[in-house]
């Protein structure tokens, strides 16, 4: 991005509240307000900037260089509030330290490692969708969303059994952590020393299994790459990114499924389509609806000058329904062309998990395509309030075979 210069102009004030209990239960009406106010607003009661549109969300997630991350990526600025837990070694650090810890990961997380797992996930979502067939309702968060991944991811990285709820706890403070000190940061944050506690235990070498992806990372620790505690660090980075989020796109694909049957049978008729949907899924429910980012010299972006040192939102659910980018973006289409879409973020700190996550929703919808002839909902969904995840805290479900 270019330096500011007298070409660019101040932005305009948005009343909008992002974490507001208003705009987390009714977003879409919300994110349009925000696009519509302009390409980057300042959010009055914050004082942070803010853009919903996708071609700015995208320019200021490739320019790593001018947004950091290092800074952190919520509403905080490390550099003058210090972080609740020490920070990410890979989504809250800039390069050079951000591309060694990134190579350690992703040597750790190679295609020949996924392709390895791939049969044990197939194995245990088949296992799954049949038990729930079973039942004449269910809990989509509870016994689906959350179980799948507490059982093949945390396997696959080699965490002790006994204690892995805290799993999700740990991703709730995570995630509530990188938004503004509310009541969903203060609830989120109830329990902190026994769940940190856990989590930290947890990812030390002589508590991980010999055959999982954790260990792999002290390989870094051995051939002098890094520390001790900073492999404990990096194996943390995946525990922290790798059951709220895919725990969320699970129910988020049974909500789209079951309120677009069309949509459910067409998968059903192309199992094939199950990683396209997936896709979708995340375009049109993105479970990280927010992340930040911090100038970190004066900035022009979209004719909007941003003075250096200063906090960025980008609101990736807004972006992914842009009209500007997408035909029709409030229809659910499995079918759709989703390439660039925003739901894992971009540039160098797109996802580093991404392609587990696609492994497991995989796995899952081949699953139920091969087995369920319709999802119902058999209540009344309640969506979760969240500083920076969309999901729901309860979705009663029924599957038919």
């Amino acid at each position: 991005m270019a330096e500011a210069d007298a070409a660019t102009s101040a932005a305009p004030v948005s009343g909008l509240d992002p974490f507001s209990d208003e705009y987390i239960l009714d977003s879409y009406p919300q994110h349009a307000q925000l696009r519509d106010a302009g390409p980057v607003v300042l959010l009055e009661k914050y004082q942070v900037y803010a853009t919903g549109r996708y071609a700015q969300v995208r320019a200021v997630l490739e320019d790593a260089a001018t947004y950091c991350s290092g800074a952190g990526v919520g509403i905080d600025n490390y550099h003058k509030v210090p972080p609740w837990r020490p920070p990410s070694m890979v989504l809250e650090t800039d390069p050079p330290e951000h591309t060694r810890n990134r190579a350690v990961i992703s040597r750790t997380l190679s295609p020949a490692a996924l392709r390895a797992l791939r049969a044990g996930f197939e194995e245990e979502a088949a296992m799954m969708v049949d038990s729930l067939l079973a039942r004449d309702s269910f809990d989509a968060v509870k016994d689906m969303g959350e179980a799948f991944p507490l059982k093949v991811f945390a396997n696959a990285i080699g965490i002790p059994k006994e204690g892995r709820h805290h799993l999700v706890a740990y991703g709730n403070m995570v995630f509530n952590g990188m938004g503004p000190h509310n009541k969903l940061y203060d609830q989120a944050m109830a329990n902190p020393d026994e769940v940190s506690g856990w989590v930290w235990e947890a990812c030390q070498r002589r508590n991980l299994t010999p055959d999982g992806l954790g260990i792999r990372i002290f390989d870094a620790v051995d051939s002098g790459i890094l520390t001790d505690e900073e492999g404990a660090r990096l194996v943390r980075s995946f525990l922290s990114a790798g059951t709220d989020t895919t725990a969320a796109a699970i129910v988020n694909a049974l909500y789209c499924f079951a309120t677009n049957p069309g949509q459910w049978q067409a998968l059903r008729e192309r199992p094939d389509l199950a990683r396209a949907a997936f896709e979708e899924i995340l375009r049109f429910e993105s479970p990280f609806q927010t992340f930040f980012r911090t100038t970190t010299r004066d900035a022009e972006l979209a004719g909007v000058r941003i003075p250096a040192g200063e906090k960025v939102m980008l609101s990736l659910g807004a972006a992914n329904r842009d009209p500007r980018q997408w035909s029709d973006p409030d229809r659910f289409d499995i079918t759709r062309t989703t390439t660039g879409h925003v739901g894992f973020g971009g540039g160098i700190h797109g996802c580093v998990g991404q392609m587990m996550a696609r492994l497991e929703l995989e796995v899952i919808l081949r699953a139920m395509a091969a087995r369920v002839s319709t999802i119902e909902i058999t209540g009344e969904p309640r969506r979760m309030l969240h500083n920076t995840l969309r999901g729901m805290e309860y979705l009663p479900v029924r599957l038919r075979a």
